[in-house]
Parts: C-alpha cells; sequence; structure tokens
C-alpha cells in the first residue's frame, strides 16, 4: 500500500471542526477526551512492545547501545527519554543515544529539510560505530520520514537489530523494523498535528521500552532508582530517605553515607558486607 497524505491516519481530518468558534472549557474538554484514547491504543500495542524489549534486553547485557532515530517532535522526544536515564538509572551518556534530524539545533528550532535525506539518519548511527549488538528504534508519526526510514533500512542491512514507533499501518518505517510498534490513535484534535496524540503515545511507549530495560538491566531494586546520579538536592533528598527507610538511619547519617558513596546502591552493598 502506498502511502500518500490523504490516505494517513495521521493525516485524515480531525473529529471536531469549527475549533476557533469553541470555548476555552470546551477546547479542553475535547483534547482531554481524544487523549483519553491514547492509552487505548498503546495497550493494543503492548505485544509488539514487550517483543522489541524482549529483543533489546540481551544484546544490551553484552554491552549493546540503543539508538532513537527521529525528526520533529519525534525525535525531540527520543532525545528527551535518552537523556533523562543516564541521571535516572545511573548509566552512561553513550548506552542510549538520542538521534535528530537537524542535530541539537532542532531541539529547539525547525531545520528546513533536515528530515528529507534518506542516508543522513545512518550517516548520524555511524558516527557511534554501530556494531551487531546495537539496536535502532526509528520513532516517526507518519511512518514515512526520509530520515527515519532510511536509517532504519540501513540499520537492518547492516545487521543490527531494528524497531520502530509509529501512528500508521502498514508503513515503510514498519516494513524496515524487525520490531514494529504501530500506536494507532486516530486523526489528531487539530488535523496533521501529530505533536498531539502521536507525540503523546510515543512518549508512552518510550517510557515503557527505556524503563522496562533499565529494570531489567538491574538498574531499580525493589521500586527505587538505587543508581541514580545525586546531580541536584532533590535526588540528594531521595537518596537520603530511601536509606532511612531501608537501614533505619537518621537523615543525617543517611545523607552523610550518601554523599560519602555517591549512590544508594553502594551504601546497600556496603551494608551486606
Amino acid at each position: 500500500m502506498q502511502h500518500t497524505e490523504r490516505n494517513k491516519i495521521t493525516e485524515q481530518p480531525s473529529h471536531y471542526d469549527h475549533l476557533e468558534r469553541m470555548t476555552v472549557s470546551e477546547l479542553l474538554q475535547h483534547i482531554n477526551h481524544e487523549d483519553r484514547l491514547v492509552a487505548e491504543a498503546v495497550e493494543k500495542a503492548l505485544p509488539q512492545i514487550g517483543a522489541l524489549v524482549e529483543a533489546i534486553e540481551p544484546r544490551m547485557k553484552r554491552g549493546g547501545r540503543l539508538f532513537y532515530v527521529g525528526a520533529g517532535t519525534s525525535g525531540r522526544l527520543g532525545v528527551l527519554d535518552a537523556s533523562e536515564l543516564p541521571p535516572t538509572f545511573g548509566i552512561s551518556e553513550d548506552w542510549v543515544v538520542g538521534l535528530i534530524a537537524g542535530g541539537d539545533r532542532a531541539l529547539r528550532h525547525a531545520v528546513e529539510k533536515a528530515e528529507d535525506d534518506p542516508e543522513q539518519g545512518w550517516r548520524d548511527v555511524m558516527a557511534y560505530g554501530p556494531d551487531a549488538d546495537d539496536c535502532v528504534v526509528g520513532i516517526a508519526a507518519s511512518g514515512t520520514t526520509p530520515y527515519v526510514v532510511g536509517s532504519v533500512r540501513r540499520a537492518q542491512e547492516n545487521g543490527l537489530l531494528t524497531g520502530c514507533i509509529t501512528s500508521n499501518p502498514e508503513t515503510p518505517l514498519a516494513a524496515a523494523a524487525d520490531y514494529p510498534v504501530e500506536t494507532i490513535v486516530g486523526p489528531e484534535f487539530v488535523t496533521g498535528s501529530s505533536r498531539m496524540k502521536s507525540g503523546t503515545a510515543q512518549k508512552m511507549v518510550l517510557n515503557m521500552i527505556s524503563t522496562a530495560l533499565m529494570v531489567r538491566m538491574g538498574r531499580v531494586e525493589g521500586n527505587r532508582m538505587v543508581k541514580m546520579q545525586l546531580t541536584n538536592a532533590k535526588l540528594v533528598d531521595r537518596g537520603t530517605r530511601m536509606l532511612q527507610e531501608s537501614l533505619g538511619l537518621t537523615y543525617d547519617e543517611a545523607r552523610r553515607r550518601l554523599l560519602d558513596a555517591g549512590s544508594v546502591d553502594r551504601v546497600l552493598k556496603e551494608e551486606q558486607r
């Protein structure tokens, strides 16, 4: 099936019209109604998400990396998820990498035609010297973005595991991926504005992929982020309270031991010796 703008679900007309005539209350209620459909679409994709996570896990345990590749909103969400993992789970910054068409400038500014080059995405991955244990996950609501589709195709050709997240069925992106994830959220509230429901679905799926992987990689104990980096006062306080609850220490003693050791995990290991 050839995907044109007309037959993409993400480009179909909104179920609502004359938005400019609506009150603020009406706008918010209708947006909220559409947002409730996102969780249902993600739930239907859980088997696809699970298959992707289970395929990535053994590769990451062998030292493989995860690359998110996207453009526009999709690229920004991939970079966001990747950038939050080091402080949250204490991993190195090059273990999960977010790549966006147009580079870091595109995080804040639209970079003209950056997403239209089908070879640039793979060139961006190649800068990291990928190997067979690495995985590339392309993110594109449309499922047709050349930068993303090209990177996934080339990654697969070169023996990397590939996955994708898209909001349209039977797309070139899904066809290029070993493990496609399709979250069919339906037309956007503002026609074609995939930063809305599609973007929300992408964020939910990325949360699932990265959190499940980090748990499986041993970066969580019980339900706690015991390996988080102590990069600000809030995280120091959180770690201190974790140690208070786990070891029965006073707040001051827990904080002192945390700062001396550098992580909750190290304090707990010291206690077990």
